[in-house]
């Protein structure tokens, strides 16, 4: 297991970036899964996602900014969905 190496920078923007968008969506499940404060989980998803398409974008990870590009487009139509409907 010592042989691992990490590769994604530390202390750089995109590390801040990372954990910051992480926490959001972290938020935003822990808001969800207790099924209150809608739409409040969707805008705290919606930012983590796209705080994590900038790092994938920082980073030149194709697979990052597909899944949170994606993931973005969910989330504000769900926005959208419960704005409309009410």
């Amino acid at each position: 297991m010592s042989d691992i190496k990490k590769v994604t920078p530390k202390g750089d923007l995109s590390w801040y970036i990372k954990w910051l968008a992480t926490l959001f969506i972290v938020m935003g499940l822990t808001l969800r899964s207790n099924m209150f404060l809608s739409p409040y989980d969707l805008m705290l998803s919606l930012v983590g996602t796209m705080l994590w398409l900038f790092v994938g974008y920082l980073w030149h990870d194709r697979s990052l900014i597909v899944l949170n590009t994606v993931c973005s487009t969910i989330l504000m139509f769900g926005i959208i969905k419960f704005y409309a409907t009410s």
